[in-house]
């Protein structure tokens, strides 16, 4: 197993958590929801001295994926989504008008990921968990020997919203309870945005959650 550097930076204009997955040892990393504020990225990847060798998101809503194009051009990783979610990767320009943010540099998918798949880079893997709901390409991913890092699928004491495109609450329930709520209590989630949180505590608080016990 590798020995993980784990980093969460706080990005853009909605305040993405983007998250560094890197191994101490190969100096390898994986970039998860490279929302923004590219250049903190690129500043605290050379500051640990890590090299990105992928860029993968838990789903492709603006605020998780208006950096993306630019640390594809900067690094040359591969950038991964699940398919369901290409539309809305297409619809970027129209996203970004809605939301009066500049218009993002275009991105090249090099691989859909499907669940159960592995990302790597380096000795450090992260399982992609499928997890429909929020949009209907979301993901998330199960770091080896590190968090859970949840996107928009689970926050602290709420779940993703399920009104804009693609949304649907049944869905999300249903992915929360079949595929997050089987981890160990223990099992740190890294959300989209806010404060990080474990699987134990919003099984026992979370009124979403327990609202569908």
């Amino acid at each position: 197993m590798a020995r993980l550097i784990q980093e969460r930076l706080t990005v853009g204009p909605l305040q993405c958590n983007c998250v560094i997955l890197g191994d101490a040892d190969t100096k390898e990393a994986i970039v998860v929801d490279p929302g923004g504020d590219i250049d903190l990225v690129r500043l605290r990847l050379t500051e640990l001295g890590l090299t990105c060798k992928a860029i993968i998101h838990t789903h492709a809503h603006l605020d998780h994926v208006s950096g993306t194009g630019d640390l594809q051009l900067a690094t040359g990783a591969p950038v991964s989504l699940h398919e369901g979610d290409l539309p809305l990767l297409q619809a970027l320009p129209m996203q970004a008008q809605m939301f009066h943010f500049p218009k993002p540099r275009n991105v090249e998918v090099d691989r859909f990921l499907a669940d159960d798949n592995l990302v790597t880079a380096g000795g450090v893997t992260a399982s992609v968990i499928h997890t429909p709901g929020h949009t209907p390409g979301s993901l998330c991913f199960l770091v080896e020997g590190g968090p859970l890092v949840a996107g928009d699928t689970l926050f602290q004491g709420s779940i993703g919203r399920t009104d804009l495109w693609g949304g649907d609450f049944e869905g999300i329930m249903q992915s929360i309870q079949t595929r997050l709520m089987t981890l160990p209590d223990d099992t740190l989630v890294i959300p989209g945005h806010g404060p990080t949180t474990t699987i134990g505590q919003e099984r026992r608080f979370n009124p979403f959650i327990r609202s569908h016990a």
